[in-house]
């Protein structure tokens, strides 16, 4: 039966024992949330849906108000600036499993409406928040599933980029990225030189074990694969007998790289007969999302997966991201502190780090968060190099620097999707599977037929006119 049928007759669909099975389970793991946070002193507060319209980087929901013409709200992507304010108010530890809404382009795994688990704390460092969620991830596995987990290991974002091309990487697979750039500076092949001499480019490596078997047309499928991602091409060598020095090599490019260089490669990579060495270079994002990808998919392919769960902290993000245009976006929210003073920050936005963590199972981002700016100084600093203006800041966000000047408790917080955890805790394939009600992949409801057509005098008392669509000659 097809999914839209499923989800048109959605009441007879949760009739399934492994469907209220899912909605069980989510029961009890809320349960198991509640009950930690409420023991460890946390207070749930509820903060407005209707709000207005922030920068946090997905499109907002908005919502014509009757009585102020032409104005809206929107509905929150998430609690942030209330559950920063409930700190300043002196509310020190706050929770909420909290509705948020963005409306985002469509893409498979989404949902317009998704719950979070949110959380925030005044006067707990990074170590201390991460150490208090991580035991509360911990005891909701043992509680719910049984399953008992070991101290999460902490890896850099510098570190899980170069290694595994992600920044939230699968440590089940056992695959990882080698740079070998420094080998290919100088040969006759632009397509490696090029790269190899350009600091924003990167050449890296991906040995597959056993992959030397591996038939052309698997290897073309891989191919069109990391074109999805924007590589031109998907180098290889095929290992076949390493003591015949290059003929025991397979490969259209080991004729344009001398022997010296491409034994320091195979000796780096650790490849032995057998295996096969894929080889992305190009713009150094490009080379990271293309291989990162091809690694997890030759993970699930070739049955490479080492074990059944694999938490981990991913820490040290960037503050900034750099557009094509040389001006900056805030890579988790502009309301995240960096770790220098606001003069050093001016000073050097892109080799700044933020005080921000995610806590990543198995390849999925469950949840991510960081210590908050609590300065009204370092705020504004922070808002000029995103580009908005005094102006705009007064406008947008002078509720939240007047709360600043007044004194604001050092803070931070962290927030779970609570969906995708539901999933991967249940091994659902998608996260509709486990949400009551969940809307299509196009944001539509199809047992409600939500989003539906309003009438003429409910729009006139919204003060809405909409265009006419011109008729089709």
């Amino acid at each position: 039966m097809g999914e839209e049928t499923r989800l048109r007759y959605r009441f007879l669909d949760l009739r399934r024992p492994e469907m209220a099975e899912k909605l069980r389970l989510r029961s009890r793991m809320t349960t198991s949330i509640r009950r930690f946070l409420d023991e460890n002193g946390f207070l749930d507060v509820e903060t407005p849906i209707l709000t207005r319209a922030t920068p946090e980087g997905a499109r907002d929901y908005l919502v014509p108000s009757r009585t102020h013409a032409g104005s809206f709200f929107a509905l929150p992507q998430s609690p942030q600036l209330f559950k920063q304010l409930l700190m300043v108010a002196g509310f020190d530890r706050y929770y909420q499993i909290a509705k948020c809404f963005r409306d985002e382009d469509l893409r498979a795994d989404r949902q317009p409406e998704f719950t979070q688990i949110d959380i925030e704390t005044s006067f707990l460092d990074e170590k201390e928040i991460m150490g208090l969620t991580e035991q509360m991830i911990r005891n909701l596995f043992k509680e719910v599933l049984d399953l008992e987990f070991g101290e999460f290991p902490h890896m850099t974002f510098e570190e899980a980029m170069r290694r595994y091309g992600s920044d939230k990487p699968d440590l089940r697979n056992p695959l990882e990225l080698v740079d070998v750039a420094d080998q290919l500076k100088d040969v006759d092949f632009k397509v490696f030189s090029g790269p190899a001499n350009d600091p924003k480019c990167r050449i890296a490596a991906l040995r597959v074990p056993g992959g030397a078997s591996m038939p052309r047309k698997q290897i073309d499928d891989y191919t069109k694969f990391v074109g999805i991602y924007g590589a031109k091409g998907l180098a290889y060598i095929k290992v076949n007998e390493r003591a015949n020095g290059v003929d025991g090599l397979q490969s259209p490019i080991v004729k344009n790289i001398p022997e010296a260089n491409l034994n320091t490669i195979l000796d780096r990579v650790g490849a032995v007969d057998g295996d096969i060495v894929f080889f992305g270079a190009d713009k150094a994002k490009i080379v990271s999302e293309a291989l990162g990808a091809l690694r997890i998919k030759l993970g699930h392919d070739l049955n490479l997966l080492t074990c059944e769960w694999a938490p981990m902290w991913v820490v040290d993000f960037p503050m900034f991201e750099e557009n094509d245009d040389g001006s900056f976006s805030a890579l988790h929210h502009p309301f995240t502190a960096p770790k220098c003073s606001p003069q050093e920050l001016e000073a050097n936005p892109a080799g700044a780090l933020s005080r921000a963590y995610d806590m990543v199972l198995n390849g999925t981002e469950l949840g991510g968060g960081s210590i908050r700016i609590h300065r009204k100084e370092m705020q504004q600093a922070v808002f000029r190099l995103l580009g908005i203006n005094e102006a705009e800041q007064e406008e947008k966000f002078g509720f939240l620097l007047d709360a600043l000047k007044y004194g604001a408790p050092p803070h931070g917080g962290l927030a779970f999707g609570l969906d995708r955890l539901v999933m991967l805790m249940t091994g659902a394939q998608s996260i509709r599977e486990v949400i009551a009600f969940p809307k299509t992949q196009s944001a539509a409801d199809v047992m409600t037929q939500a989003p539906g057509v309003v009438d003429a005098k409910a729009l006139r008392e919204l003060h809405i006119r909409l265009r006419e669509t011109p008729k089709a000659e």
